[in-house]
C-alpha cells in the first residue's frame, strides 16, 4: 500500500462493557487512567467513554439497546476486547484498496463515528480472526 494510506497508530481498543458506569471505576481508580468524556454514538447503537493512555485511548462500549451490534457481542462473548482501531488518513482510498486485495469489509464506506470521525470495520474473517476498524479523525476537532 502507498504510504499515503498507511496506518498512523493505534487509535483506539474498544472494549465491550454492559454498564459503563459500573466499569469505569476500574479504568479511572484502579488503572488510574484520565476519563476524557462519554458520548453517544447513534450510528453504532452505543454510549462510549474514552481513556487516555499515552497517545492511544481505551474506548469502552455499552450498548444502547438489544439490537446494537455490541449487544450481539456480549450475549455471545461476554465482555472484553472487541477492536482494535488504527487512525488513518484517506479512509476511502484505504477501503479500495482493501476491497481490490480481496478484504472482506463490513462497510464499503465510512461512516460516523465519536468525535466526528470517520469509520469502517473490516471483517474478522478476513483479518486472522480480529476485528479491525479504520478511522480518520476529523480534521477540525483538536
Amino acid at each position: 500500500m502507498s504510504r499515503t494510506v498507511d496506518p498512523k497508530k493505534i487509535s483506539h481498543i474498544g472494549i465491550a462493557v454492559r454498564d459503563l458506569e459500573a466499569a469505569l471505576p476500574l479504568y479511572t481508580d484502579v488503572l488510574g487512567l484520565a476519563l476524557e468524556g462519554v458520548e453517544t454514538v447513534p450510528s453504532e447503537g452505543v454510549k462510549v467513554a474514552f481513556l487516555r493512555i499515552g497517545e492511544t485511548r481505551i474506548e469502552l462500549l455499552e450498548p444502547l439497546g438489544p439490537d446494537s451490534p455490541i449487544a450481539s457481542f456480549l450475549e455471545k462473548r461476554g465482555e472484553g476486547i472487541h477492536h482494535i482501531a488504527l487512525e488513518v488518513d484517506g479512509i476511502e482510498e484505504r477501503l479500495r484498496l482493501l476491497s481490490e486485495k480481496g478484504i472482506r469489509l463490513i462497510h464499503e464506506r465510512p461512516k460516523q463515528g465519536a468525535h466526528g470521525a470517520r469509520i469502517a470495520f473490516l471483517h474478522p474473517k478476513a483479518t486472522g480472526g480480529v476485528l479491525y476498524e479504520l478511522c480518520e479523525p476529523d480534521k477540525t476537532e483538536s
